[in-house]
């Protein structure tokens, strides 16, 4: 199996990665999922990896955001919609789209950290590649307004700062 990778647009590679993650994360399964009424961010730029057998298998969403880390202006980068097609896991395709995105980050050079939120199910898979629980307080917009978000485990990955307690404002929806 060959692959291609590939980082575009958010709002440009919507149209391909939208079959992909509700293939992944159906309505029903979203439905008994605790964040399945959680309103996400949009991502900034995407991850697509396409299998030349089986068009488009994996995605990782990428987003920026000016969030505070205790009080003070962090630039921060995020993860979000880490998704592959279920007859192409387990071949090390979310590693590899998730390499990609650090490099993305770290290439930037003006993000303090990165910072995504998964299920506890998934904690294992995420330390296994460089990162670290995040133990502190998220503060996330909801419909609902501003406030605590606890509904994912939040996760960290050193760029220029580690963080692992205190406070992150995302100033905004979570991803």
């Amino acid at each position: 199996m060959s692959i291609d990778i590939e980082i575009l647009n958010g709002n440009a590679a919507w149209p391909a990665a939208e079959p992909l993650l509700n293939a992944v994360w159906p309505s029903e399964i979203k439905a008994t999922r605790p964040w399945g009424e959680v309103t996400f961010a949009h991502a900034d730029f995407r991850v697509l990896v396409e299998a030349d057998d089986a068009g488009l298998v994996c995605h990782v969403g990428l987003y920026r955001r000016h969030a505070t880390f205790n009080g003070r202006a962090a630039h921060v980068g995020g993860i979000g919609g880490v998704a592959t097609r279920a007859d192409h896991r387990r071949r090390g395709l979310a590693t590899i789209a998730l390499n990609a995105a650090i490099q993305t980050f770290r290439h930037e050079g003006s993000l303090g950290f990165a910072l995504l939120f998964c299920e506890a199910a998934t904690v294992p898979f995420y330390q296994a590649r460089g990162w670290h629980l995040f133990e502190g307080e998220i503060l996330a917009e909801q419909p609902a307004g501003h406030g605590r978000f606890d509904v994912l485990v939040p996760m960290v990955f050193d760029l220029v700062q580690k963080p692992r307690k205190g406070v992150i404002d995302l100033r905004g929806l979570p991803w």
